[in-house]
């Protein structure tokens, strides 16, 4: 499955940045605002954000790659 392509740019409220955590880890995430998404290093994946909504379901994520 093909990701779709990010939004030119997306900002994220940051009190929702405080309050979201990961659903695998339950650890911090941080924002890419270049891919538009949110990434958890502590399980190496990145969840999307589609039209300012952040998807946080694990299969939906884009595993992180080094």
């Amino acid at each position: 499955m093909t990701q779709p392509l990010p939004a030119l740019t997306v900002d994220i409220d940051p009190r929702l940045l405080e309050i979201l955590v990961c659903p695998v880890t339950h650890g911090p995430l941080t924002y890419d605002r270049d891919k538009a998404e949110l990434v958890s290093k502590s399980a190496n994946l990145a969840y999307p954000i589609r039209d300012g909504v952040p998807i946080m379901l694990p299969e939906e994520a884009r595993e992180l790659t080094d």
